[in-house]
């Protein structure tokens, strides 16, 4: 039997994967389209790694993420970091405080959290080429360029299709107020849903803080989590929701009895932003990867997820496209003013 010497075949492998890597990368830098691009990756390959801090997506969907990056840039490892936005945001700022950030690319369900960071001069400036593909009206979140929309979030309204009769759906936002619906709504709650807060925040805004004390007539339950009120519907213990619509399209596609309006009034978008925090340790790769999550290819990679991309044309499995809808998407710093008067409207409202 023939045996091979084990160091021999690890000095074999290593000089394959190497020329391996020597090769992928050639092509790679062959096929950019943008000299700034084979720029950037090449100053990337030299850091090696990036670590990503993503309140985004669910933990094998942000995996996904960092596979699909590293495929299309070998030689660039993406560290993911799954968490709420709140525990990203509050390791980040204890990060800053002691000797800088641990992480690249910070990414959060809250842009509050960027305009903050902004406010404070702690976020590297840098506009994405990739940022001009996205659909119009989610560009330029950030004039100055400091944070970029990088993943969208939809309010509707959702439904148990077993208990709501099709002539009976609710159309627009007010008709959730209807004495029908009493004992049938189902809410988060602001202070402690990023979600719910822009659409109270919007609701305030459409018509006044009279829709909820009208909605108080109506005896919601109110949750925490905008999921919550998902929960509440499968149980059968409310009819209607404001709800997150990809977890009623997902729950729909399994089979079961959940079903989404998009209001005709407005649809809520929650922008997601993507920021780079200033002192980052590896600034080129935060820029490629933030390239990347700007790109259309990284809204193909959200249709894996059953997440809406930010693209045209990157419409979920049953979902409404984007360009047919009736969008409302807030302005950022009037959210950040905003939203905390509308937590203390809420609590004196309906007493939680």
């Amino acid at each position: 039997m023939h045996v091979v010497n084990p160091r021999i075949s690890r000095r074999a492998f290593a000089a394959g994967a190497a020329a391996l890597a020597a090769t992928s990368s050639t092509r790679v830098l062959a096929a950019l389209t943008s000299e700034a691009e084979k720029d950037l990756y090449a100053a990337a390959q030299k850091e090696g790694e990036v670590t990503l801090y993503t309140a985004h997506y669910a933990a094998d969907l942000a995996e996904r993420f960092g596979s699909a990056f590293t495929a299309k840039y070998p030689g660039v490892k993406v560290n993911v970091v799954r968490t709420t936005a709140q525990v990203a945001y509050q390791r980040l700022t204890q990060e800053l405080k002691s000797g800088g950030p641990q992480v690249d690319l910070f990414q959060s369900t809250d842009i509050g959290h960027c305009v903050e960071l902004k406010a404070k001069g702690l976020l590297e400036k840098y506009v994405p080429a990739n940022a001009t593909t996205m659909i119009p009206s989610l560009q330029n979140v950030d004039p100055d360029g400091f944070y970029h929309t990088t993943s969208i979030g939809i309010v509707g309204i959702t439904y148990n299709s077993s208990k709501v009769q099709p002539g009976e759906v609710p159309k627009k936002w007010p008709d959730l107020l209807d004495p029908r619906w009493k004992n049938q709504v189902s809410v988060g709650h602001p202070a402690f849903s990023g979600y719910v807060g822009i659409w109270a925040y919007e609701m305030n805004r459409l018509y006044g803080w009279d829709f909820f004390e009208k909605l108080k007539a109506n005896n919601p339950q109110i949750g925490r989590s905008i999921q919550d009120t998902l929960t509440m519907l499968r149980a059968g213990e409310r009819s209607v929701a404001a709800g997150a619509t990809q977890t009623a399209l997902e729950a729909k596609l399994r089979g079961e009895p959940i079903d989404l309006v998009y209001p005709e009034d407005g649809t809520i978008i929650v922008v997601a932003p993507s920021a780079i925090p200033k002192g980052s340790k590896h600034p080129n790769a935060a820029k490629l990867l933030l390239e990347f999550f700007s790109s259309p290819e990284a809204s193909v990679v959200s249709l894996t997820g059953q997440q809406d991309g930010i693209h045209p044309n990157t419409t979920p499995k049953g979902a409404k496209p984007f360009q047919d809808l009736k969008t409302i998407v807030s302005n950022a710093n009037a959210l950040v003013k905003g939203i905390p008067d509308i937590k203390e409207k809420w609590r004196d409202t309906f007493g939680i």
